[in-house]
């Protein structure tokens, strides 16, 4: 069988979330790095994987191209169902999909690499801006995600239950995030302690961006 091939960026979260995925179904797969930074996601060569231009996407033993983490990551459960990224039940998967489009959907589309340039190139905004910004809309999504974890019965060591998956995943990823714009982790206590839960789990640790490759 061809072996499974991952384009990604270190310190790109949505590449982070697949990293944990992949070494929690326990996949090896082959590393390739694309320099966010230096524009390397733009190259003819990555364009000719995917037109898009962005990280991470997945190509698969049979050649099958995936871009985009949450399509990945549902690709990933379906082709090798154990361990579950998902609950076993309706509600809770329909639960864990909730919280984990809440940062996937609501925070990182505006706080992406993209978005900050932009408004930096386009509304010249500096760094202080930039950071308030990013801040503001994590506050706006993170606030709701804390008073759902924190209330619900459903919610124990890990988003839901005592098993990590994918809510867990992404909820890393941007805290992971949230560090490089000292986002005020005060509020959020129910979000900080599944954080630290996850990082002591060898996935979570393996994945981290300080510890690839290209970790500058």
């Amino acid at each position: 069988m061809s072996e499974i091939v991952l384009h990604n960026y270190f310190r790109s979260s949505t590449s982070y979330r697949v990293r944990i995925a992949l070494a929690m179904k326990g996949l090896p797969y082959r590393y390739v790095a694309h320099h966010l930074r230096h524009g390397e996601q733009n190259s003819p060569a990555y364009l000719a994987v995917n037109p898009q231009g962005l990280v991470p996407a997945l190509v698969w033993s049979d050649g099958t191209m995936i871009a985009q983490s949450m399509a990945i990551m549902e690709f990933l459960e379906e082709m090798v169902p154990e361990p579950r990224l998902l609950p076993a039940d309706p509600h809770g998967r329909a639960r864990v999909r909730m919280l984990s489009q809440m940062i996937a959907c609501e925070i990182h589309p505006v706080n992406n690499l993209r978005v900050l340039g932009a408004l930096r190139q386009r509304y010249h905004a500096d760094d202080a801006e930039v950071a308030s910004w990013f801040r503001h809309w994590v506050a706006a999504t993170f606030g709701p995600l804390e008073a759902l974890l924190s209330q619900s019965p459903d919610t124990g060591t890990f988003c839901h239950g005592e098993t990590p998956g994918m809510a867990d995943i992404c909820l890393v990823a941007q805290v992971a995030n949230n560090r490089r714009f000292d986002v005020d982790m005060t509020p959020y206590p129910a979000i900080t302690r599944i954080n630290e839960a996850c990082m002591k789990l060898q996935p979570f640790i393996d994945a981290a961006p300080a510890n690839q490759p290209d970790a500058e």
